[in-house]
């Protein structure tokens, strides 16, 4: 069942409403992950979406998590946008629409790719808790 605004400004603080809800950014080297490397998985705050595992996460020096792919391509929607003067491509979690920040074609081999996600975008599952999940597209 979809939440309401109201629902999510009462289970999220401020920067993660803002960031998820109104797609905000927050500033760089500011987030709980950007440097944070235990293993496990990263997912979505709104809605418990699993997003990223840590063995996709690399340290791309721009302040933000950042990982080459997601752990299931189906859990992330690509959205062309044109904001701020720039064409760059948004990613939100394909479950519940929330804002995760932006994928870009600069990361590393093999996919070329890098996902610049916001630390307030994102809960952070130990390995030890992390189940395996399969895509369902």
């Amino acid at each position: 069942m979809k939440k309401t605004d109201q629902e999510y400004k009462q289970i999220l603080n401020d920067i993660e409403y803002r960031v998820t809800r109104e797609a905000a950014t927050e500033r760089p080297f500011s987030g709980k992950y950007w440097d944070h490397w235990d293993q496990g998985r990263y997912k979505c705050i709104c809605c418990d979406t699993p997003l990223f595992l840590s063995e996709t996460k690399f340290d791309a020096g721009c302040g933000w998590p950042s990982y080459s792919a997601p752990e299931v391509p189906s859990s992330i929607k690509e959205i062309r946008d044109t904001s701020h003067g720039m064409i760059r491509t948004e990613v939100r979690c394909a479950h519940c629409d929330a804002h995760l920040g932006h994928v870009f074609d600069d990361g590393p081999l093999p996919t070329g790719l890098r996902y610049c996600i916001n630390s307030a975008s994102l809960t952070f599952e130990p390995s030890q808790n992390a189940t395996p999940i399969k895509d369902v597209e």
